[in-house]
């Protein structure tokens, strides 16, 4: 799987967004440590009306999908059915992410000339 910059999976979250799926939440690229200090990063979402933090991670491998991460929680969260409801759009819209998020991946590099 080619190297995905945090500049680069910037790019596909605003394209993803320019799409207009439902997003009540936050959706943004935070920074992580990659092999040999490489300039990788992960998707976050913070869902409304939920202290839950989610992860969106790039796959490891060429066979690999991309992954999502419930952040555990120390305590119990107790919502309206409107709550629920809303965070079951945002979860949907979650998956679509993560789908786009796949898709650009598996998609060949443009070819630029040098």
């Amino acid at each position: 799987m080619a190297f995905r910059s945090i500049s680069t999976l910037q790019a596909w979250v605003e394209e993803f967004e320019k799409l207009g799926y439902p997003v009540g939440g936050v959706i943004r690229v935070i920074p992580q440590d990659g092999d040999a200090g490489a300039d990788t990063g992960l998707v976050a979402m913070r869902v409304m009306d939920s202290p839950t933090e989610i992860y969106l991670e790039p796959p490891h491998s060429e066979e690999a999908e991309w992954t999502i991460t419930f952040e555990p929680r120390m305590e119990q969260v107790t919502l309206r059915a409107s709550a629920v409801k809303g965070i079951a759009s945002e979860m949907a819209t979650l998956s679509a992410l993560c789908a786009f998020l796949q898709q650009k991946s598996e998609a060949p590099e443009p070819w630029h000339e040098g």
